[in-house]
């Protein structure tokens, strides 16, 4: 469970930039997908200069991988984009990975939220341990009406319900305000927050969501929210272990 947490949300502490990228695939294609991703793209985008922070499977959609990476800062994103986008490894291998790809434009810009909402690797207590099954992780993307005052309510007290009722550790983000400057890969507009949150398994997050729905306070901002869009995630191999640097 904490190496879990680490590899989610520790691994983009630091990081004042942060990507949640969302890929639809051509059916059956996710293992192809990860044969690429794994083999030569997790460590081409460290070198170059990229924090991942976990990739993911949709348990709701098996053509669906979602992964998160961090830059420090929006010139250092630049760089690194450049660095590998135009670099050896992504123009010898993009092929293949394209392949599989319907859709891979579903990308939110993202900021730490102010104060900022980054947890490192401890657990609540008493929160049960790790089981046989993978970690759950579950991301809420929330899309917000444009000037609303929706965001601070939901980044401030907001955060702090959603951390008690659901007993773990949550990390947040919002809307990254400028300009993308890669524009190669393009990233949604409009205002945006994204929660994540880590558990040993379904019975801990089950449980979790049962609070989450009885609990008054949280109700009375969701329903000025309005729906959150849940995303049930499945760690991949290289988000849940560590990952040797091929020689």
């Amino acid at each position: 469970m904490q190496d879990q947490q680490n590899a989610v949300a520790a691994d983009l502490a630091g990081c004042d930039v942060v990507e949640m990228r969302r890929y639809t695939l051509r059916p059956g294609t996710f293992d192809e997908l990860q044969d690429v991703f794994q083999r030569w793209f997790v460590d081409g985008l460290e070198r170059s200069g990229m924090r991942l922070g976990g990739q993911f499977r949709d348990r709701d959609d098996p053509d669906r991988f979602v992964w998160f990476r961090g830059f420090t800062s929006m010139a250092q994103r630049h760089e690194a984009m450049e660095d590998f986008y135009l670099g050896p490894v992504w123009q010898k291998h993009r092929d293949a990975a394209n392949a599989t790809m319907i859709d891979s434009d579903d990308v939110l810009l993202l900021r730490p939220t102010s104060p900022a909402h980054r947890p490192g690797p401890a657990v609540a207590a008493g929160a049960p341990g790790p089981t046989a099954d993978p970690a759950w992780v579950i991301a809420l993307a929330w899309s917000l009406p444009a000037g609303s005052d929706l965001e601070p309510a939901l980044t401030g007290r907001g955060h702090e319900v959603l951390e008690r009722a659901l007993g773990v550790p949550v990390a947040m983000w919002r809307t990254e305000p400028k300009a993308n400057t890669f524009p190669q890969l393009p990233v949604r507009g409009g205002d945006h927050v994204v929660a994540l949150a880590v558990f040993a398994g379904w019975e801990q997050w089950s449980q979790a969501e049962k609070r989450l729905g009885a609990d008054a306070e949280w109700q009375r901002l969701a329903e000025r929210l309005g729906d959150a869009e849940l995303m049930r995630l499945e760690p991949t191999a290289t988000s849940r272990h560590p990952r040797p640097i091929p020689g």
